[in-house]
């Protein structure tokens, strides 16, 4: 199995479809492409699909877009264990996951993924609306789930690794978080796979400049 990803400092949707094979420790190799870079789209124009990352080549089988890949892993590999196994709590999440994959744009927009920098920016109200938004519902599936693990429902599933883009965009741009919502970010930075992405990211020197948001802290 093949995973063609983008710069792990700046590909917040790579890093969906990364996590969730490491986490659920899936073997596959990893390809990297230099974004917008001219390997980039002749790589992925071989594939006859959207020039974008994360791309998986499973056989003959392949997927594009982060939330198809984690439903793709999910079903062929992990014996839907991906989502939690409560029906109730399995909707829940996809509608979460959902939430995130196809909204939260003034915050995407304003707040590029930017691992190794640590930035200060005027967020706008639409932005601030999408941080309260994702605050807010960090702490009530932590206050729900708490008993069953440290991720948004007790174990890490394909909600997590569709938020891990965020936790980090907290991070880079200093967004104070409720106690509740914090425990989770702070869990997620811990997990092995992030800080193995962390660690990779961390040692890239490429620069994308419309990723630079805001101002060095």
């Amino acid at each position: 199995m093949d995973l063609y990803i983008g710069n792990k400092n700046y590909s917040s949707w790579s890093l969906r479809g990364w996590l969730m094979l490491k986490a659920f420790d899936v073997p596959f190799q990893e390809h990297q492409l230099a974004l917008f870079s001219e390997e980039f789209y002749a790589t992925l124009k071989a594939f006859n699909c959207a020039d974008k990352v994360p791309l998986l080549k499973d056989g003959d089988v392949i997927v594009w877009e982060s939330l198809a890949i984690c439903e793709y892993i999910n079903e062929r590999y992990l014996e839907g264990a991906g989502w939690p196994s409560d029906v109730a709590a399995r909707a829940h999440a996809r509608a979460i996951a959902n939430e995130m994959h196809a909204g939260f744009n003034a915050l995407r927009n304003e707040m590029p993924m930017n691992c190794r920098a640590l930035r200060k920016i005027e967020a706008s109200e639409q932005a601030q609306n999408d941080v309260r938004r994702i605050e807010a519902l960090w702490a009530s599936l932590r206050s729900q789930y708490a008993s069953q693990g440290d991720y948004l429902f007790g174990a890490f599933s394909i909600v997590d690794a569709m938020f891990a883009p965020v936790v980090l965009r907290f991070r880079t741009y200093g967004v104070s978080l409720s106690p509740a919502a914090q425990s989770y970010a702070d869990a997620m930075i811990a997990h092995p796979a992030m800080q193995a992405w962390l660690d990779a990211a961390l040692q890239e020197t490429d620069i994308v400049p419309e990723d630079e948001a805001g101002e060095p802290v």
